[in-house]
């Protein structure tokens, strides 16, 4: 099937889901592709139509679903139960809109759970030498996504440039996120995996040093760590049909946002102005990750453990 009808039903399903209005779609459609096309569509249509019931009836206890797995992360490595009201959540990034195009569906869920969260970004995506406007965007997204400006925090550091070919020091970024725990106390630590979604080498350069500071010992004990799951391309674009995947594949903690979530989402990525190039409007459309976020547990070794 050609990739412009494949990329047409995605989109149209999307449309059902956001409006509400699928008869309308499958009266549109009716008559204009082939009947192996047709076939397809139909198909899609039913799968699609037993997810998105799933999904209604899953809003109901997907609030409850998500204490509960958050409770049991975070007791993994506390050892006691941890209430939700006293969670100090700090998301790490390398760059400013990261955190709406990566991690919208958790901070928004964290948000409503009443957690307290924090937004460490460690450059100020001076690449352009646009840093202090993007500076500004970031403080906006941050808003409509709930973090107030008081609990953003954006460093600039020579050593620390936005440069998809510059090799961040672990020792480094290690000390500035340390320092940043302790100096918050924060007991919830969310960042990159080792691919980092889009495999850009500041993204990666946060989570080799969070494995260091997981596996040398060197946080505190109730502190857990959690890497945000990069998925193969074609997951990665299949936007709402990714998400039984999420539900079914193992992750330590699972986020998805609704609708609403996702306008929100939307809105703040809307606010990186100087970012709107025209696939960022496809990434809004296709992006699993405007959705659903995966996270896996980064163990956390021995205890003042040193490394030579």
């Amino acid at each position: 099937m050609p990739i412009k009808h494949v990329v047409t039903i995605i989109t149209l399903l999307q449309g059902c889901y956001m409006r509400g209005t699928p008869a309308r779609w499958v009266l549109f459609l009716h008559g204009v592709f082939t009947v192996p096309i047709k076939i397809m569509f139909i198909w899609l249509i039913v799968v699609s139509l037993f997810f998105v019931i799933l999904f209604g009836f899953g809003l109901f206890g997907r609030q409850k679903g998500l204490t509960k797995s958050l409770k049991h992360v975070m007791g993994t490595v506390s050892n006691q139960q941890t209430d939700l009201s006293a969670v100090n959540a700090l998301f790490v990034t390398a760059h400013p809109d990261d955190e709406c195009m990566f991690f919208a569906p958790t901070i928004i869920s964290l948000v409503h759970l009443n957690a307290t969260v924090h937004l460490l970004c460690l450059s100020e995506g001076n690449y352009y030498n646009q840093g202090s406007l993007r500076k500004e965007e970031m403080l906006n997204s941050c808003a409509v996504l709930g973090i107030p400006g008081s609990k953003v925090s954006i460093i600039d550091h020579k050593n620390l440039p936005d440069d998809p070919i510059a090799q961040w020091s672990v020792s480094l970024v290690s000390s500035v996120i340390s320092q940043h725990i302790k100096m918050n106390s924060i007991n919830l630590v969310l960042t990159f995996d080792g691919q980092g979604v889009s495999g850009h080498a500041n993204h990666t350069a946060i989570y080799k040093a969070a494995s260091h500071l997981a596996c040398t010992g060197q946080l505190p004990i109730e502190c857990c760590l959690l890497s945000l799951e990069t998925v193969g391309l074609i997951r990665k674009y299949l936007s709402l049909l990714e998400l039984p995947l999420s539900w079914l594949l193992p992750s330590s903690l699972c986020c998805v946002t609704n609708s609403k979530g996702y306008r929100q989402a939307k809105t703040a990525m809307l606010c990186h102005r100087t970012q709107l190039l025209w696939f960022r409007y496809l990434y809004l459309v296709f992006s699993r990750y405007m959705f659903v976020n995966t996270f896996h547990i980064i163990p956390q070794g021995p205890k003042n453990l040193k490394m030579y």
